[in-house]
Order: structure tokens, then sequence, then C-alpha cells
């Protein structure tokens, strides 16, 4: 691993102070670093690449931040398998779990080869308007169609593979991945899916009916939702970072995408510890 991209939260100085640092150990060891662009000139360099360019190029990438930090790297994932070292300056940390303090002997282990990969699901959602493919995105956590601050009740058609599920009145839709499970689809009922189990869930926001609960697909599932409310304000939502705004007869096409993003596993912790620590799982 010699060439090692670098991605700070922006305006946290405490993130900055984490890169320098991170900047002078790494080229002791005679680490190429590549910064992130936004970020290259607070921690000292006089050049930066763009995310997507980094993933092309670097050998292994290191967050700092948050998951929301670590959610914007992953969605420029190729099929070049880049392993990504998330540390946690941000809140929850689900997908940052390396803390502050076991960064350095982390990468001492990482950069030694000493290190598992644990291979997450992203989702492709492609925007299709009067038969034309607006927009195709990449997303780790979620898809989701939801209503403005002032809209009405929405329609929602959907379809999985050939079959009519049904017509959501909702304020909105979440479709998630298993490690979107624990965002936005969980502060709305969802489930809680462990990362790794191949499946995707669609998560009704505020429905107008008792009956309409989450439900659970397989990850080969190709999802269609119709939007068959006009006149209204209606966002389409990615990994809660990127907006579409959608029109009466925009079709959301879902599916699971051929990429995968590989995060470098904490070896102090494990998927039952997080949600135990972080969400209190178990305590009364």
């Amino acid at each position: 691993m010699d060439t090692i991209g670098l991605v700070a939260k922006r305006n946290k100085p405490e993130t900055v102070a984490l890169g320098r640092e991170l900047a002078v150990w790494l080229q002791a060891r005679g680490k190429t670093i590549l910064p992130e662009d936004e970020t290259s000139r607070e921690l000292g360099f006089t050049r930066g690449w763009r995310k997507v360019e980094i993933m092309q190029r670097a050998d292994l990438v290191i967050v700092l931040g948050g998951d929301g930090t670590l959610l914007s790297v992953a969605r420029r994932a190729g099929q070049r398998e880049v392993p990504i070292l998330g540390v946690n300056l941000g809140g929850l940390g689900f997908l940052t779990e390396t803390t502050t303090a076991e960064l350095f002997p982390a990468l001492e282990r990482v950069l030694g080869g000493e290190y598992e990969i644990e291979r997450r699901s992203l989702l492709e959602a492609a925007l299709v308007r009067g038969g034309e493919r607006l927009s195709t995105f990449q997303v780790l956590n979620d898809v989701v169609i939801n209503k403005g601050a002032l809209a009405r009740i929405i329609d929602l058609e959907t379809w999985v593979d050939d079959q009519y599920l049904c017509t959501y009145k909702a304020d909105g839709l979440i479709v998630a991945t298993p490690t979107g499970s624990t965002a936005y689809s969980l502060a709305a009922g969802g489930p809680i899916i462990e990362p790794t189990v191949g499946v995707v869930v669609l998560t009704p926001i505020c429905s107008h009916t008792l009956t309409n609960r989450p439900i659970v697909l397989p990850d080969r599932a190709y999802i269609r939702v119709i939007l068959h409310t006009a006149d209204e304000d209606v966002i389409l939502t990615l990994d809660g970072q990127e907006g579409r705004p959608l029109q009466g007869g925009d079709t959301v096409g879902i599916k699971r995408s051929g990429v995968t993003v590989s995060l470098i596993k904490s070896p102090n912790r494990a998927f039952f510890d997080v949600i135990r620590n972080k969400l209190h799982w178990g305590e009364r």
C-alpha cells in the first residue's frame, strides 16, 4: 500500500489537526498521499484530488469524520477494490468504527497486511422521465422518495420485478441496504439488518394505513417506484446527501449495484457491539 487517499470532514478543527498529523506519519513511511481537493490546503497540500479520482488511484483510503463523510466516499466506489479505513470523529459511527486513539496502531497493522475487510453492497438507482433515463446513482445507505415540507400525502406505485406490490399513500418511501437499515429506515420503524445479509428493505414513511409495514426483499429484486402525484414538492434523495426533484409520472428503478465497498473491520468491536453501544440495545 504505497498510495493513500485521505478524506477529512470539512470545517472541523480537530479533524484538520489529526489529518496533518496523519500526513506527517504517512510521509515518514514513504507513502504517497492523495488528499481530497476540498480539504487539501487545510491539510498543508498544494494540490487535491476529487473523491472519484482517489477511489481510482489509491491503494487505501482513510476517512476522518463521521458516517456521512464515509458515505460520500463510498458512493464514488468503482470496480477496483479499495479498502476504506473509517476513523470516527462524528456522531454515531456505525461505519467509521475506528477511534482516534486506535488510528495509528490500526494503520500499522493495515500497512503490514494484517486486516480484515467486510464487503458492503451498494444500490443503483435510475431516474426515468418520459421513457428517458435522466440520471443514475450509487448509494450505500438508502434511496428515499419523500414529500416536501408543505406537500400532501403522495402516491407511490411500487413493483418488485414484474409483480405489483402496492401503491403507498404516505409521506414517502425508503429503500435501504442492510448498511442503511440503522439509518433513516430505522427511524421510520424499519428492522435492523446484519450488514452482510443479501437483502433490501422497503420502509414507508408515515403511511396513511395501518397495514403498510416495512418489507424485506432479496437483493436480486428489481424495485420500480412510480410517482402518481402531480403538482407537489417531491424529492429523490440519495444517502441523505444528494437530491433530485421529481415530477408526476417519474419512475425510480432500484437494483443491487455491481459494486461493493470494502470496509476495514475494527478488531476491537463487532456489529452487535456497535448496536449495543450506539443504540443502547437491550438496556432497560
